[in-house]
């Protein structure tokens, strides 16, 4: 119990830390979408302090492309402290509209650039989306989404919203899945280690040769890609993990 709580001060003083001096320096140059992967990387260095060994690997002989879709399965609240240490830099995240109320943290994810989306305002999101992917290409950026929608909690891979598959065939911009293995029920604040985390970057997948009414494929394609590897790094995180223990 008092490792416990000595982790969840340090996170709170940490988080504070990070975001009174993203602010603080982000405040003379605002909506630069450079700062987000800084940011990112700050949080990801976290991860040390909730126990958890992360593991990063990129795709082999592939460079990533400058602009694209960035897509990741979503977790819970740990993912600050994983998934956020890949961001690239010039990548704007897509995340609803409640995180602007998170006190310091909302306000320095809209500072940075980061898109703030009412799910239930289709219409208002879609346009804003379809302004916003017009500039991936102009402004040379990219963009990251969450496609399940929502934090799957221990449920698996949640099925994906398609709204991104139609952005990326519309932008004519490759997708970039990013699998990140268990993090659900795995991390116990009383625990001093909570054991491997694999972040892995997958090739990129092609959105040429995709029509505009092919949102759902290339959705259900990019959903198989993600499920597989998934199955594969939870299988192998669980071996390693044994081993380390026998």
């Amino acid at each position: 119990m008092f490792l416990a709580i000595i982790r969840t001060v340090l996170a709170t003083l940490l988080s504070i830390l990070i975001c009174t001096l993203g602010l603080i320096c982000y405040l003379c140059k605002p909506k630069d979408p450079r700062h987000i992967s800084v940011l990112g990387r700050w949080f990801g260095r976290m991860s040390f302090l909730f126990g958890l060994q992360v593991e990063v690997r990129w795709p082999k002989d592939i460079m990533l492309p400058n602009n694209c879709i960035y897509i990741a399965n979503h977790q819970n609240t740990y993912d600050i402290v994983t998934t956020s240490c890949v961001v690239q830099p010039r990548t704007i995240l897509v995340g609803k509209k409640s995180l602007l109320w998170i006190p310091l943290f909302g306000l320095l994810y809209w500072l940075t650039g980061n898109l703030l989306i009412d799910r239930n305002n289709y219409t208002k999101t879609y346009n804003i989306l379809t302004k916003v992917i017009k500039e991936v290409k102009k402004n040379n950026m990219s963009i990251w989404v969450f496609p399940e929608g929502t934090r799957s909690r221990g449920r698996g891979l949640l099925p994906f919203k398609v709204g991104a598959f139609y952005m990326a065939i519309s932008a004519g911009v490759p997708i970039v899945p990013i699998c990140v293995s268990n993090t659900s029920n795995k991390i116990r604040l009383n625990r001093w280690s909570n054991g491997l985390v694999i972040i892995e970057i997958l090739p990129p997948v092609e959105t040429i040769g995709y029509n505009k009414k092919q949102g759902r494929v290339l959705a259900a394609h990019c959903w198989n890609i993600m499920k597989n590897k998934l199955d594969q790094l939870n299988l192998e995180v669980n071996q390693r993990e044994s081993l380390r223990f026998q």
